[in-house]
């Protein structure tokens, strides 16, 4: 994979700047990942199959940043050969350094490691439904939604389409709105054990020796054509938080 280091990505971002971001948080983080717990990748086959521009990965979300660097770290490696493993560092030299991941505006602001993640990709969006803990009513944001079209053209955008961390919380429209409107090719990931291992910001270890489970499926077969609610609908059962998916505690919470 060629990398074009002088030049900028599609939020105006030095690639070679993010080269060296991807470097140190990676060094740091697969040492979690690997040395302290365990990483169980399934699926990873599918990266090197996709084309370089108009992805949107969709999952299931659990902590505010681990889930989002295991991710990129997977794609660097299947990219590199490594399709059952993360890698060797080394492969962060030849990454996909053209990854973003949309966050609320309000959690990249909170602290260092989060303004340095925005660097590395983030894509700065105003939640909806909530705002500064507190619930709220208001629009999507064109420029918001611009910014992530743009992304899309440049490479692939990872989304949350709960918006929250909270398991089996109901899926935001917003993402059915860009997939209708960009139609990009939809991947799902399924995560599990990051609310055992780290905090709710995936900065501090809660746990060592837990299982950490990523498993990316086929693109989804979607039809741009179809109702928001009925592709928001496909979406939450590909990542496995519909309603057929909840444990049964959930189904009957006990007053």
């Amino acid at each position: 994979m060629a990398v074009k280091l002088f030049t900028r990505d599609a939020l105006g971002n030095w690639i070679i700047i993010k080269r060296l971001m991807y470097i140190v948080i990676g060094s740091i983080a697969q040492f979690r990942f690997k040395g302290i717990n365990n990483t169980r990748l399934s699926g990873t086959e599918v990266i090197r199959q996709l084309p370089k521009k108009n992805v949107l990965f969709v999952s299931n979300h659990q902590t505010y940043f681990s889930e989002v660097i295991l991710m990129i770290l997977t794609f660097s490696s299947a990219l590199n050969g490594f399709t059952k493993r993360l890698g060797p560092l080394y492969h962060l030299l030849n990454a996909n350094y053209r990854v973003y991941f949309i966050a609320a505006q309000e959690t990249m602001k909170a602290t260092f490691l989060s303004k340095v993640l925005n660097y590395a990709g983030g894509i700065k969006v105003q939640r909806t439904w909530r705002s500064n803990g507190e619930s709220v009513q208001r629009k999507f944001n064109p420029s918001d939604a611009g910014k992530i079209g743009e992304a899309l053209k440049d490479g692939w955008v990872i989304t949350f389409p709960q918006g929250t961390t909270t398991p089996f919380a109901p899926g935001r429209k917003g993402t059915a709105h860009l997939i209708k409107k960009y139609k990009p090719i939809v991947v799902p990931i399924v995560i599990d054990g990051f609310r055992r291992a780290f905090d709710k910001k995936g900065v501090l270890l809660k746990k060592k020796g837990v299982d950490l489970k990523m498993t990316i499926k086929p693109p989804m077969n979607i039809n741009y054509d179809d109702d928001i609610e009925v592709i928001l609908a496909h979406v939450m059962h590909a990542i496995e938080q519909s309603e057929e998916y909840y444990p049964e505690k959930l189904k009957n919470p006990v007053p």
